[in-house]
């Protein structure tokens, strides 16, 4: 090339970049795809693109601290007998034992009872720790029916028929064989060190007629006493949310892409689903038309971080948020303190996500003894709790900040979106104008 020729800057592609060439080899080298937990990483229209309105003239703030703001939430008022009153409306959603570390399971069930809230099983059944540790404990009910049993419905406060993941919706759940220590597989009636593939649907019912059959099953096993949720991947959040309610639940889960999973196909994370902000409002459409909004709670989960994802999902109509992925990080996932050990396994602190393997250093997504002893329940318990609390006050500051005696009050009318997505997908005005994009036809 003559020297007095210019070069032009090397120039990378946008829809080819380093992550897609690596994985393209990764996958040229092993013929097999890629799985891994947590939930999508790729950018999508989020919480952070709304914003609140707050009081000024044309609205009434409370004074901090000395003017209450109530935070309580009561789930299941619809048919069960004993519904569930949590002090703050964040729960922690369902991780497994399997998926996570007995340790784990036991920190969660601290942090949320220190906190007022709940916890929830996850495939695979119920711990004694875990059950000795939550005050409040919700039982998930999933396609595999591992760990099933009626003894263990009824010793819960509520139970979580799961028909679907926001990381997976329409796929099935995976534990593999690295995973499966004595105590799993005696649960799970499993060979020990087999990969675990659960089914993508129950197989007792195969719709809304059927479903509502089985909900009367539970509620006899349990005496009618315990709230029966419905948990749906968020995909048609509409439909699902009006055939849950039409099927008899109590309250209804909607779980957006940005949720977790413990293992599955990374192309399932990332191009199977809606994300979080795009399945609240249709949800509470169908509760509006249906005439249950608040009498059938909603509960959204998937991507939920601090206080102001929690009012936001209140002002959009739901009662109730469910985080996983951050109650992980508040247990000391992914703490940069364990950086050399992330570094050998090929990763990095804030990008660990092969939980499947059973090897994390944390001792949080562990089978393995000598790594779970790492995780101390108490301590990471009151972490947990700690990070529970700042959330709640975080939403407090926010709803006094509009004039609300209660979380609950917030609304729509409270809101603003930067960008025409957000808008559209929440329903509220784009900033500085009064126009909501699709409606009225506009």
């Amino acid at each position: 090339m003559d020297p007095n020729t210019p070069r032009t800057t090397p120039r990378k592609s946008a829809t080819f970049d380093d992550y897609t060439l690596s994985e393209i080899r990764r996958a040229a080298t092993t013929g097999i795809y890629d799985i891994r937990g947590a939930g999508a990483k790729r950018k999508l229209p989020h919480f952070d693109d709304l914003l609140f309105l707050g009081a000024s003239i044309s609205r009434y703030p409370l004074e901090g601290y000395r003017e209450k703001c109530g935070t309580n939430v009561v789930l299941g008022t619809r048919f069960a007998k004993k519904p569930i009153e949590l002090k703050i409306p964040i729960t922690i959603a369902g991780m497994s034992f399997g998926s996570l570390s007995a340790q784990a399971k036991e920190a969660l069930g601290n942090g949320a009872t220190l906190a007022g809230t709940s916890t929830t099983t996850g495939d695979g059944g119920m711990t004694p720790e875990e059950r000795g540790h939550s005050k409040t404990l919700v039982y998930q009910y999933l396609p595999s029916r591992y760990g099933m049993n009626p003894d263990d419905l009824r010793k819960a406060d509520a139970i979580e028929v799961v028909v679907g993941q926001g990381a997976k919706p329409g796929g099935g759940g995976m534990l593999l064989g690295q995973k499966i220590s004595d105590r799993v597989a005696q649960m799970r009636c499993l060979p020990k060190g087999i990969d675990q593939r659960s089914a993508c649907r129950h197989p007792d019912w195969t719709g809304p007629d059927d479903l509502e059959i089985k909900l009367h099953e539970l509620r006899e096993i349990t005496n009618w006493e315990k709230p029966i949720y419905i948990k749906v991947g968020g995909a048609r959040p509409y439909y699902d949310t009006a055939l849950a309610v039409k099927s008899g639940a109590d309250v209804v889960v909607v779980d957006g892409m940005q949720g977790g999973t413990a293992a599955t196909q990374e192309v399932f994370i990332e191009h199977v689903g809606q994300p979080t902000l795009a399945c609240i409002r249709p949800a509470v459409q169908a509760l509006q038309e249906l005439g249950m909004h608040r009498k059938v709670q909603l509960i959204v989960s998937g991507g939920i971080r601090n206080g102001a994802d929690v009012a936001k999902a209140l002002a959009l109509g739901a009662d109730a948020v469910s985080i996983g992925t951050a109650a992980l990080v508040a247990l000391g996932d992914n703490d940069p303190h364990l950086e050399e050990e992330y570094q050998k396994l090929g990763t990095t602190a804030g990008a660990y996500d092969d939980w499947h393997e059973g090897r994390d250093p944390a001792g949080i997504t562990t089978q393995d003894p000598e790594l779970a002893k790492r995780l101390d329940p108490k301590l990471a318990g009151r972490r947990l709790a700690n990070y529970l609390k700042v959330m709640t006050l975080e939403a407090q500051t926010i709803a006094r900040a509009c004039g609300k005696n209660h979380v609950h009050n917030l609304e729509p009318e409270d809101l603003v979106a930067l960008t025409v997505e957000a808008a559209a997908m929440a329903q509220v005005p784009l900033a500085g104008t009064s126009w909501i994009p699709g409606k009225n036809g506009y």
